[in-house]
């Protein structure tokens, strides 16, 4: 009976022109969005090149300067530029933090419309832990990006909809379910079947048409597989899910245009209000401080901290005796106050800063514990992990940013309080950063959610099915 209704089923199918219509729309859909997501990521990847080459530039010449002066040569060059002077180093020639593009980062935008994914922490100012978001499209952030995840999370259940949403009620309507109720097989296991075998071509045009997208954007299969297994098998448990949800509706109302009414519905309530609803009470439980109001309480405490630099200096070498100068000479620059107050800023900003830390990973907490209420955040948040443009990993890169302009400042005080030289020693080893992405293991798990949501369905429309059996209107 399987290999029958597989036959009659594509038969079916190859008439009606689906297969070819959902094939032909889902590839040109997905194209797309893989194209808007690479245009995306190109645009990255070429403005950080950009700022890459710049510093690299910038840095041969001050080795060539640098070089030049060693040597005892005439050189020609900004005083304020001079890389002798430590300092001037550590101000004019910062290194660049990039949190570069993974793979997959193609696939969906996250938060990367929201941070920025390069900076250059130098010994001023406080860009390490102020400085991360960037203007956007306010269109943009409202609608969101068109992507291969939103093309996959809310556009893929219209059309898994639109295939099966009257797989048991077509055959009730055309007056041929009578007739299939007299072979030799129950209605639930040939309805389940025939949903099989739609579950079975539309993942395989899917995942053909997600291959095709992939390849035509250079994705390196050999080296990433195992992101594309898990990005193949979110897909493939989320496409189950939405057959599962359409089953039970088919066997509950069984009623074309009311089987297309409530799965729509369905859709709008899983995919629109939960993940809204989530989001909202995200946002009143733990509300996030007005970081305009942050900024400006840091400005003021600069300014006040600013009047005291001299005391602060005081105090400071009075804790660190092997900076305060030898031969008593206490003729401080700019630079050496600055440095001594930066550390009374950093430790003057760091509840301010820690409230708005805090309550952001509250609200990334709240989203973690709920996502399972909707498989729209569940998939989101698991697109977001293999793009690496989730909150988690700019958090993560936050994180890695400030403790590298420590370190980078750190390193030029001794300089800075021993009146030493910077060398081309020096410059050989000056502090790198490279980001380190944080680890993902649950994708996995996301996965067997959604496979236990979808059996529980199934069993959930096999009871249903029993119970109409026992009343007699399965066919009526």
């Amino acid at each position: 009976m399987f290999r029958y209704n597989f036959k009659y089923e594509l038969k079916s199918l190859l008439r009606s022109r689906w297969l070819l219509l959902l094939s032909l729309l889902l590839l040109i859909v997905v194209l797309f969005a893989g194209y808007n997501g690479k245009e995306k990521v190109n645009e990255r990847v070429k403005q950080l090149d950009k700022v890459v080459l710049e510093a690299n530039t910038n840095d041969a010449t001050m080795a060539k300067v640098l070089d030049s002066i060693e040597k005892g040569l005439q050189v020609s060059i900004n005083p304020r530029r001079m890389p002798n002077a430590p300092m001037n180093v550590a101000y004019n020639y910062p290194r660049v933090a990039a949190i570069p593009a993974a793979p997959l980062t193609f696939i969906s935008t996250g938060q990367s419309d929201l941070f920025t994914h390069f900076i250059k922490p130098s010994a001023y100012g406080d860009s390490f832990s102020l400085d991360y978001s960037e203007l956007a499209n306010p269109i943009q952030l409202l609608f969101g990006s068109f992507d291969l995840s939103f093309v996959i999370i809310y556009i893929l259940p219209l059309i898994i909809i639109a295939f099966s949403y009257n797989i048991l009620s077509e055959e009730k309507e055309y007056g041929s379910l009578k007739l299939l109720a007299s072979q030799p097989i129950s209605i639930y296991q040939w309805i389940l079947q025939k949903t099989a075998l739609r579950f079975f071509w539309l993942t395989l045009i899917t995942m053909a048409v997600i291959t095709i997208t992939l390849l035509i954007f250079g994705y390196n299969f050999s080296a990433n597989f195992l992101a594309f297994l898990q990005l193949v098998s979110l897909v493939c448990a989320y496409i189950l899910f939405w057959f599962t949800i359409v089953l039970l509706v088919n066997l509950v109302i069984n009623n074309s245009a009311k089987n297309a009414v409530s799965l729509l519905a369905i859709w709008v309530f899983v995919i629109l209000i939960v993940p809204a609803v989530v989001g909202q009470l995200a946002n009143s439980f733990y509300p996030i401080p007005s970081r305009t109001k942050m900024i400006t309480e840091v400005r003021e405490l600069k300014e006040e901290l600013s009047s005291k630099q001299d005391k602060i200096l005081d105090n400071f070498l009075r804790d660190h005796p092997e900076y305060a100068s030898k031969d008593g000479n206490n003729n401080y620059s700019f630079w050496h106050k600055y440095i001594a107050s930066q550390e009374l800023v950093e430790e003057e900003l760091k509840p301010l800063i820690s409230s708005y830390e805090d309550q952001l990973t509250k609200q990334q907490d709240w989203v973690r514990l709920w996502q399972y209420s909707s498989p729209a955040i569940l998939m989101q948040q698991s697109f977001n992990n293999l793009a690496h443009t989730s909150t988690s990993h700019y958090q993560s890169y936050r994180n890695q940013v400030f403790k590298f302009s420590k370190e980078w400042r750190n390193f030029f005080k001794p300089m800075l309080y021993g009146n030493k030289n910077f060398t081309t020693k020096d410059y050989k080893e000056l502090p790198s950063f490279k980001y380190k992405a944080p680890k993902n293991n649950l994708v996995l798990f996301k996965v067997i959610v959604l496979l236990v949501f979808s059996v529980i369905f199934i069993l959930i429309g096999r009871q249903v099915y029993i119970n109409k059996i026992k009343k007699g209107t399965v066919i009526s």
